[in-house]
């Protein structure tokens, strides 16, 4: 098959991809030859933080992945989340109100940026292989589980696209290297986008079971099997998702078959999934690794703006006041972790008080940070971004056990109990919570429970870059229908525009321009 190349990974690449390397510490591999610089056991280790950063990092200086990209694309266009009303960029405020075009700077950039990755990864996982086996002398960084933990991040990368674009080229090695005049390039069916994804992800399954000192963070077998459930679930392959699910559910917290042993449980605390103390914690499968500053695989996240000022918006606010009134009971712990109308500024021992809500989870609440930065956070927070955590594990679980058994089975009231119970301050961990008023009925109808367990999901993971794709994903009331019923219930119908071509995104204008003319087969989504 001939080798292909993505335009908008191009307009990555010109941008400085092989020669600007200011954000991450890593030996500048544009400078040098691919034979050059893969000699060793810590060259194999840059590669890898490489890919790691790709996360966390743009190479422009731009929002990355899950600084603040996706989430653009994810909770923008949903029920959950609308631009700031002093947001002056067309291209967001675009996304907020369903009315972006194929040319949207948001859309392009979140394309070029996950095949940015998945180069990353391709390159680790072609050239990590070739070094001397001699030269790995650290078992904690074998060549096989660099090489894994390349894969994963690719699977992720690979899913992202899958879920946003529907088929999308899949390319399994370096882009860098080839001249675009002279390739040709088809868009992969998703069916084998997938196939591709779990392939990536059952090596992915081999790696360790935990990492120590300053290897935590790193992808470990839990987080593979997590995400591989993941996929399923979403691929509709609910069987295999359960398999995968009681791999990762630890053991002996009260349900009948999980067998996991990786100690994953949730915090008794909403609010310690959210903060820099308690990062990498018994909750977090796999996060974005965020520190406030720059180097290695971690860097600034731009998800906590704020700023002192009564008169200024955040980067991005909730949808309007009934996503916080109407869908939290008052003493559910995730409404005051997830928003806010008021902070403490400890410059001026003041409270700020906003007329409006802002979002609270990715600000930095450590004990004299915010006093450090009485004007603004800005992108300084070091609250980790999860990719995946232990309630979106559990969660999976009620719902793939309900699609199963065609109705809600004890386990999947368990799983979406202990999630509810450590919502209303009841869980005591290791499965055990205070059965109280916040249970869901016991006699709920199999459409009746999914619509409790996505909206579970909802409150659970706002601004997490999940809503969009949980709306879409559903077909119980028609494909697309879950999504536009949602977006059309909205007070004031923010999304008017909203149609269910917007269940897939465009791909990006400068694909379509670079290989539409040339190759029939490159088409643009329905509807764009």
């Amino acid at each position: 098959m001939k080798q292909i190349i993505i335009a908008s990974f191009v307009a990555v690449l010109s941008g400085g991809l092989l020669t600007s390397c200011n954000k991450l510490k890593e030996n500048p591999l544009g400078n040098l030859t691919p034979g050059s610089f893969y000699q060793t056991q810590s060259d194999a280790v840059a590669a890898v933080t490489a890919v790691y950063s790709t996360l966390t990092t743009d190479i422009n200086n731009d929002f990355a992945i899950y600084g603040r990209n996706l989430n653009l694309l994810v909770d923008n266009p949903s029920d959950n989340q609308v631009y700031s009303p002093s947001n002056t960029n067309p291209d967001v405020r675009a996304l907020g109100t369903a009315t972006y075009v194929s040319t949207n700077d948001r859309v392009r950039k979140i394309y070029g940026q996950l095949y940015w990755s998945i180069n990353k990864a391709n390159i680790a996982i072609d050239k990590i292989p070739e070094i001397p086996a001699a030269q790995f002398v650290d078992p904690s960084h074998s060549a096989l589980n660099l090489v894994r933990e390349a894969r994963f991040i690719r699977a992720l990368g690979y899913f992202n696209l899958v879920r946003l674009f529907g088929d999308v080229p899949v390319v399994l090695h370096d882009l860098s290297s080839f001249n675009i005049s002279e390739l040709k390039i088809n868009r992969t069916p998703k069916d084998s986008v997938y196939l591709q994804i779990k392939a990536d992800l059952d090596s992915a399954t081999l790696l360790p079971d935990t990492y120590f000192g300053a290897n935590v963070g790193r992808v470990t077998s839990g987080a593979a099997h997590a995400l591989l459930a993941k996929v399923y679930t979403t691929h509709y392959e609910w069987d295999k998702a359960k398999t995968e699910l009681e791999k990762v559910i630890s053991s002996g917290t009260g349900f009948t078959n999980t067998t996991g042993n990786y100690g994953y449980d949730l915090f008794s605390k909403f609010a310690d999934v959210f903060q820099p103390a308690t990062k990498n914690g018994k909750e977090h499968i796999f996060s974005a690794q965020f520190n406030g500053t720059t180097g290695g695989f971690v860097s600034n996240q731009s998800l906590s703006s704020f700023t002192w000022s009564t008169s200024a918006y955040t980067a991005d606010i909730p949808a309007d006041a009934s996503v916080i009134e109407n869908l939290f009971n008052a003493e559910d712990q995730r409404r005051s972790t997830t928003f806010y109308d008021s902070l403490y500024n400890q410059s001026t021992q003041k409270w700020a008080r906003w007329p409006f809500y802002n979002f609270l989870k990715f600000v930095d609440q450590s004990p004299g940070f915010t006093a450090a930065l009485p004007g603004s956070q800005n992108g300084s927070s070091k609250v980790n971004f999860p990719v995946l955590r232990y309630a979106d594990v559990l969660l999976l679980y009620a719902e793939v056990l309900n699609e199963i058994n065609g109705a809600p089975t004890p386990d999947a009231y368990h799983a979406i109990n202990i999630v509810r119970g450590r919502a209303f301050n009841s869980y005591s961990g290791n499965g055990n919570y205070s059965k109280d008023a916040y249970d869901l009925p016991s006699d709920l109808s199999q459409a009746g429970f999914r619509d409790s367990v996505f909206i579970e999901r909802r409150r659970e993971f706002i601004q997490e870059s999940q809503r969009w794709f949980d709306l879409v994903r559903r077909t119980d009331r028609g494909p697309g229908q879950y999504y536009l019923d949602a977006v059309k219930s909205m007070p004031g119908n923010p999304k008017a525009a909203a149609t269910l071509k917007d269940t897939l995104f465009p791909i990006p204008q400068t694909e379509i321009d670079l290989y539409g003319g040339t190759n029939p087969n490159f088409k643009q989504n329905p509807g764009w």
